[in-house]
């Protein structure tokens, strides 16, 4: 029988890319599940989707739609917080893996729209979790954050720091979600391993990330906001390899830990802080454009540096990242001038 994996999120920038990882690197049937929702624009999604060979018309809310690309994939269109069409889901498919990518995200969004974070973020996750105990599989990885980090001044940031200074809502889901995880580990024994994700970026991005603001400001000739008056680091990670670690950990089923549970957090990311002025001045340098700055003090639900400590991971799961900063922003800028040039 063939290996079964669930990629939620898959119209999202990580979980597309995930997606097109597995089909290229493994034999396993892949279903996709995204409610391809409104908080950017859904263009963006639906052409990710086609990049898969899911076409738009032809998706039903519900309903698979088989790929024209990829005979082991199928794409469903399906909220979080629809438990009965989760659940009807489960039963129907025996997901061996499943890859939970689909959220809320947006640290910003999440100041003067909580309800949609606790929906999804935490209901969501709930109904999720509820379907792995009630038909069982070998490993649920998820996605947690850096922001879970918060005003936490130590670093670079270790999985066994506290973690109980949220800065927005948006890091008190994240947080939440490994609460839940390590109770369903607890009370049934599901294999969890939550993923701590450090700013990433590439193509096919979000549209409400720095780079993609940067690129979209910068190529029209307009001034870019610069936070913190240009006083930050970030531990940007090229997506090719956040996927590369997705995919390591999740055929690596947690042994249970030193409190004997199959549960697992890890973060995720490049370890080698980028200042943000420097990240500014390769894609400047990238786009061939010159970059007019307005600088702004910090925003709310904002730190100011992040840095991951990967050593866990990378003992785990073999997880190197191996993408430079000027290579990967090249990359995204080459992707970049394809998908926006004009037609």
């Amino acid at each position: 029988m063939s290996t079964k994996v669930l990629v939620t999120g898959a119209a999202g920038f990580i979980g597309f890319h995930t997606v097109r990882r597995l089909l290229d690197t493994t034999d396993y049937e892949v279903v996709g599940l995204d409610n391809i929702n409104d908080y950017y624009p859904m263009t963006l999604k639906f052409e990710r989707l086609k990049a898969l060979g899911i076409h738009p018309d032809f998706i039903r809310y519900g309903k698979k739609t088989s790929s024209k690309l990829h005979d082991r994939f199928d794409f469903i269109r399906m909220d979080l917080t629809d438990e009965k069409s989760i659940i009807d889901l489960f039963h129907q498919s025996s997901f061996d893996y499943v890859i939970h990518l689909a959220a809320q995200a947006g640290v910003r969004y999440s100041i003067d729209n909580p309800n949609a974070y606790i929906q999804s973020n935490v209901v969501g996750f709930n109904h999720i979790l509820e379907a792995c105990r009630t038909y069982p599989v070998k490993h649920l990885v998820y996605a947690s954050s850096s922001s879970v980090y918060g005003l936490n001044k130590e670093q670079p940031f270790s999985v066994n720091h506290k973690v109980d200074q949220p800065a927005s809502l948006y890091a008190a889901t994240k947080k939440s979600n490994e609460l839940m995880a390590h109770t369903y580990s607890h009370l049934f024994q599901i294999p969890t391993t939550g993923l701590r994700f450090f700013t990433v970026y590439g193509p096919w991005g979000r549209p409400d990330m720095a780079p993609m603001l940067f690129a979209k400001a910068i190529m029209n000739g307009d001034p870019i906001n610069v936070y913190n008056n240009g006083k930050m680091a970030r531990d940007f990670t090229f997506v090719d390899d956040i996927v590369d670690g997705v995919c390591r950990v999740t055929e690596t089923v947690p042994t249970p830990n030193h409190n004997g549970l199959p549960y697992r957090i890890f973060n995720i990311g490049n370890s080698q802080p980028v200042q943000l002025m420097d990240f500014i001045d390769v894609l400047g340098k990238e786009l061939d454009q010159e970059v007019k700055m307005n600088f702004m003090p910090m925003q709310d639900g904002d730190v100011v540096s992040t840095h991951a400590d990967t050593s866990e991971l990378k003992e785990a799961v073999g997880y190197q990242p191996k993408t430079s900063i000027q290579e990967g922003v090249k990359a995204f800028v080459n992707w970049y001038k394809t998908f926006y040039s004009p037609h």
